[in-house]
């Protein structure tokens, strides 16, 4: 099968401080995530495969998006119908990506 080439934008990175304090142990250990960097482009090609660098935790969260994505699929609820919004689910620090086909 030939997969659309897409685009993965790191769009903005959170930290959740409040929910930290309430359920951690160490809640001044924990920062923003430091695995990828908000502006940050990625290239997948496979969409199989991640990117290298890319962090293994978010490639699992994002993932199902980028496979719809690759396959040509599309979302009527964006104001551009080939970008959606996937996040990676660390209830402490989360990360909102957009996915993009380039065609």
């Amino acid at each position: 099968m030939n997969y659309y080439k897409c685009r993965i934008t790191v769009v903005k990175k959170e930290l959740y401080r409040d929910i930290a304090n309430e359920f951690l142990k160490e809640p001044e250990k924990i920062m923003v995530c430091d695995k990828v960097e908000e502006n940050r482009e990625y290239v997948v090609i496979n969409p199989y495969y991640p990117p290298e660098g890319f962090c293994p935790s978010a490639w699992a969260d994002i993932r199902p998006y980028l496979l719809v994505a690759a396959a040509g699929g599309r979302s009527d609820s964006m104001k551009e119908n080939n970008v959606m919004l996937a996040i990676c689910s660390d209830p402490f620090r989360p990360v909102v990506f957009k996915i993009e086909i380039v065609e």
